[in-house]
């Protein structure tokens, strides 16, 4: 294969071999400790739908409305027991204020993405549970077309590569 570039000042041509990128291609390192170390992913991850972070616009959710989703994310352990958070921990995790927590969460819940339930221990009232099912209904229903443009993504680049061979 070879490309053409313009002659500085010119208008003649030189031809240079240009070597593929994958000869150079590296055995692929696909565990999440080849990336970001052993000694960061021994403190915990998270797994999260990458829809969501791609649907992130769609669903209407500013940076901090999706951290705070995140952050519940981080917190949800098991399917039957919503995370449970208080505003303050997630206030400071963020660097942000409590009211500020309480605000985002308000517009979460009015977007329908995110549910308070109140939860109660023995004396008094303890921390919000927080409802996910808004949040995965809608990435539900964005799914069809995500996947759609997808594999239109993926005729696209088989074209290409057809032509290229």
């Amino acid at each position: 294969m070879t490309k053409t570039t313009p002659e500085k000042n010119t208008a003649s041509t030189k031809t240079e071999k240009v070597v593929p990128l994958s000869m150079f291609a590296k055995k692929p390192r696909r565990k999440p400790a080849d990336k970001w170390t052993q000694q960061v992913m021994a403190l915990g991850f998270c797994t999260v739908p990458n829809l969501l972070l791609r649907a992130q616009g769609r669903l209407g959710l500013s940076a901090e409305q999706f951290n705070i989703v995140m952050q519940l994310a981080e917190m949800w352990w098991d399917a039957g027991d919503p995370p449970h958070p208080s505003k303050d921990l997630l206030a400071r995790r963020m660097g942000i204020t409590e009211r500020q927590v309480q605000r985002h969460l308000a517009s979460l819940e009015k977007k329908g993405l995110v549910k308070r339930v109140a939860r109660h221990g023995p004396k008094a009232q303890t921390s919000n549970g927080y409802l996910m099912a808004g949040l995965i209904q809608k990435l539900v229903a964005l799914e069809p077309e995500f996947r759609k443009e997808q594999e239109q993504r993926k005729l696209r680049r088989k074209k290409v590569e057809s032509k290229i061979a």
